[in-house]
């Protein structure tokens, strides 16, 4: 019996030890977050859509915050990244990305000019 208690007391300052530590981790990832927000915001401004890098970015970062999230307050077991794998970006329900057509190349003469 004494075993068993001890072994959950161990289990749980593990487990504090590790929400400690992602506190530390969410508390940077909210900053990057914000950081994205802006310059998603001023790309829109600026192009008139988001950027698809960014939606990406930002979308992945806000569903590892989720998975901090519900690691520390006890509705999942499962550590986040780097215990698991980094969340995917899912397709984007909002605006339309601005997209940049590629460039076409010009034409070359085959001959230098001089």
């Amino acid at each position: 019996m004494n075993d068993a208690n001890e072994i959950q007391r161990e289990s749980i300052l593990l487990r504090i030890l590790w929400m400690v530590v992602f506190v530390i981790i969410w508390q940077l990832a909210e900053l990057v977050l914000g950081a994205v927000v802006l310059l998603q915001l001023g790309y829109r401004l600026f192009y008139g859509a988001p950027n698809a890098s960014l939606l990406s970015v930002g979308d992945s970062l806000s569903q590892y915050l989720a998975q901090i999230g519900r690691f520390g307050t006890f509705n999942s077991e499962e550590k986040p990244w780097p215990f698991a794998d980094w969340p995917a970006a899912r397709a984007p329900e909002g605006e339309a990305p601005h997209v940049v057509p590629p460039a076409e190349h010009p034409v070359r003469d085959e001959e230098p000019k001089l």
